[in-house]
C-alpha cells in the first residue's frame, strides 16, 4: 500500500498563555491551551479535529496560520519550518493556508462589496488586473452556488449560509493549498448545514484542497471527515480513520462523546455514557491523564502517569493505560 504524501506535520506543539499573577514581573502560572499535540495531515484528506469548547482546537488552527505564536514546537508545510518564520516569508505562504471562520455575519466586512471582499486577496498577492479580478470575482461566485450579479451587494443583504458561501469564495481567491475550516456550519441553521458541508466535498475533489474541520457535531464530523483526531483538555485522545473511530471508539471519553449523538429513530435505545464532574482548569490540569477525574475506569496509573499514544490498529492511537 502506498503511503500518502504529508502536506502539514505538527510536532509537539505547545501553546501556554500567562496568567496575570506576577511575581517580580514573571507570571507565576500559564494556562495551558494546548499541550504537546502532534498529528499530521496527509495531502487531499479532510481531517477533522473534535472535543469539548476550551480543549485547543482553535488555538491549534491559529497556531498553523501564524496567528499565534506557539510556545514551543514545530509546524512544518511541504517541509518548510513555519515556527520562527520572518513576517515577509510568512506573507507568502498565507495564501497556500487560508481560514473559513464560525461566524458569516462577523467575518465580513459590512462596509466592502462582496466584490471587494473577495477580491482582496487577490489584490494582496498582486495577481492579475481590475477586470481579471472581477471576472475570477464573479467565477468564483458562481462556483460556490451564487449569482454573479451579487458581487456589486453587501454582506447585509444576504443570509447565513449565503455569507458562508460568499466567505468560502473568498478563500478560494487566495488559491490555498491547506483550508482550516473552524465551525463553518455550527451557526447555520439545520437546513443550510448539508448544502455547505456538500459544497466544502465539491471543492475538495475540485480544487485538490487539504482540509482541517473543527467542529463538535460528531455527526457532522462523520460525515465530511476522513480521519479524526479527537482532543481533550490540550492534549490528543484518540486519533482514527472515521470507521474505526465509530466502529470502536478505544478511548473513554470518544467512547462517552460518540453515545451523545442522538439517534433519529425513537424506537432505538441506546445507553448513554454520563461524564460527572467539571472539566479541570488548564492551569493546572491532572498530573496524569487529563481525563482521569471524569472517568468511570480510572485507575491509580491513570491519576499519576500521564499516557503516551499508541497504535492498537493500523492507523488508529489511543493514549490511554486501559487501551
Amino acid at each position: 500500500m502506498m503511503e500518502k504524501e504529508m502536506l502539514l506535520s505538527i510536532k509537539d506543539i505547545k501553546k501556554w498563555f500567562p496568567v496575570d499573577d506576577k511575581l517580580i514581573g514573571k507570571p507565576t502560572s500559564f494556562v495551558k491551551a494546548v499541550d504537546g499535540v502532534s498529528f499530521d495531515v496527509h495531502k487531499g484528506e479532510v481531517l477533522g479535529l473534535v472535543g469539548e469548547s476550551g480543549c485547543g482546537k482553535t488555538t491549534i488552527s491559529r497556531s498553523i496560520l501564524g496567528l499565534t505564536e506557539p510556545t514551543s514546537g514545530s509546524i512544518l508545510f511541504e517541509g518548510k519550518e513555519l515556527m520562527g518564520m520572518k513576517k515577509r516569508e510568512l506573507r507568502k505562504m498565507r495564501s497556500e493556508l487560508q481560514i473559513v471562520f464560525q461566524d458569516p455575519y462577523s467575518s465580513l466586512s459590512p462596509r466592502m462589496r462582496i466584490a471587494d471582499t473577495i477580491s482582496e486577496p487577490m489584490e494582496i498577492q498582486k495577481k492579475g488586473n481590475r477586470r481579471t479580478r472581477r471576472q475570477r470575482v464573479e467565477e468564483l461566485l458562481e462556483i460556490v452556488g451564487l449569482e454573479k450579479s451579487f458581487a456589486d451587494r453587501y454582506p447585509h443583504e444576504f443570509s447565513g449560509g449565503q455569507r458562508q458561501r460568499i466567505g468560502i469564495a473568498r478563500v478560494l481567491a487566495a488559491d490555498p493549498k491547506f483550508m482550516i475550516c473552524d465551525e463553518p456550519v455550527s451557526a447555520l441553521d439545520v437546513s443550510v448545514r448539508s448544502q455547505i458541508l456538500n459544497l466544502l466535498l465539491e471543492l475538495k475533489q475540485g480544487f485538490g484542497l487539504t482540509m482541517l474541520f473543527i467542529s463538535h457535531d460528531l455527526s457532522v464530523v462523520e460525515y465530511i471527515c476522513d480521519r479524526i483526531i479527537v482532543m481533550y483538555l490540550g492534549k490528543v485522545m484518540e486519533i482514527a480513520k472515521r470507521d474505526d473511530l465509530y466502529r470502536n471508539p478505544s478511548h473513554p471519553y470518544t467512547q462517552a462523546l460518540l453515545s451523545a449523538i442522538p439517534i433519529p429513530d425513537p424506537t432505538l435505545k441506546k445507553e448513554r455514557i454520563l461524564l460527572e464532574g467539571d472539566t479541570p482548569s488548564p492551569v493546572d490540569p491532572p498530573a496524569g491523564c487529563r481525563f482521569c477525574t471524569r472517568c468511570a475506569k480510572a485507575q491509580e496509573i491513570c491519576r499519576t502517569t500521564a499516557p503516551e499514544l499508541k497504535e492498537i490498529e493500523d492507523g488508529h492511537t489511543v493514549a490511554c493505560h486501559l487501551a
